[in-house]
């Protein structure tokens, strides 16, 4: 479901961008104009975050390990580089991988006081909450959502929503308007299945294009929007390989 083209560019990308965004402005009431925000990770939430923190006019630095990835957020317009680097410069630290200690030990030693922790990814293990408890001097609850660790050599961090997901442990989740196509994805595929039982090769099967398709054109006409079709001249160009050069 995951793979759907009408699930993850929108829900991932703009829904997770804004309601991280969200439950980040909630739980701090920062001022993010003029921030160094660091985005781990350049999936499809990791680029709804960026895009959405640099459009309220933060500096955005983004940290990957897929070099294909990284480069695309060099082309988006990003400033990036390690995260060991991006750990001395970050105001808000936002976690958005699906994977375990991205923000870790080594980071947190030297990352920069007074930053904001936060995570969108999975679960809250992609910040290293352990380590950080083991630096801490003390903890405290200074806001709803927000501990302030102090650090044994002096520097305070933030740690937002216990590192769990910070979008729907703070804010209200995703709009609705843009949980429906994911909604509609799992409706149509359930009774694809039900159609089919006892017909599919027991495997996990992707969203077909048809559905995947449907629900786009279903979005379209609940906005009020049509677009055009192919002739059936361009559907003939489209297929072959004699037309054209």
């Amino acid at each position: 479901m995951n793979e759907a083209r009408t699930k993850r560019f929108f829900d991932n990308r703009y829904g997770t961008g804004q309601s991280t965004v969200d439950g980040i402005t909630r739980a701090t009431n920062v001022l993010w104009s003029g921030k160094k925000v660091v985005v781990c990770g350049y999936g499809w939430c990791g680029k709804g975050v960026a895009r959405r923190a640099q459009g309220l006019g933060a500096r955005v630095i983004v940290t990957e390990v897929d070099p294909v990835a990284a480069l695309e957020a060099v082309m988006d317009g990003y400033q990036v580089m390690q995260l060991i680097e991006a750990v001395k410069l970050g105001d808000i630290f936002i976690t958005a991988t699906g994977n375990t200690s991205v923000i870790d030990e080594q980071h947190l030693k030297e990352i920069k006081d007074a930053a904001i922790l936060a995570n969108t990814g999975h679960f809250n293990v992609e910040i290293n909450i352990p380590a950080l408890e083991r630096l801490a001097r003390t903890k405290k609850q200074i806001r709803p959502f927000v501990e302030e660790y102090t650090l044994k050599d002096g520097r305070h961090l933030y740690l937002l929503a216990e590192g769990r997901v910070v979008n729907l442990a703070v804010a209200e989740g995703h709009p609705a308007s843009v949980m429906d196509m994911s909604f509609s994805n799992q409706a149509l595929s359930v009774e694809y299945l039900a159609k089919r039982q006892g017909k599919l090769e027991l495997k996990v099967h992707p969203v077909p294009d048809d559905i995947d398709r449907e629900v786009g054109r279903l979005k379209l006409r609940a906005m009020g929007i049509t677009i055009d079709s192919l002739t059936e001249e361009q559907k003939k160009y489209l297929e072959s390989w004699e037309v054209g050069t």
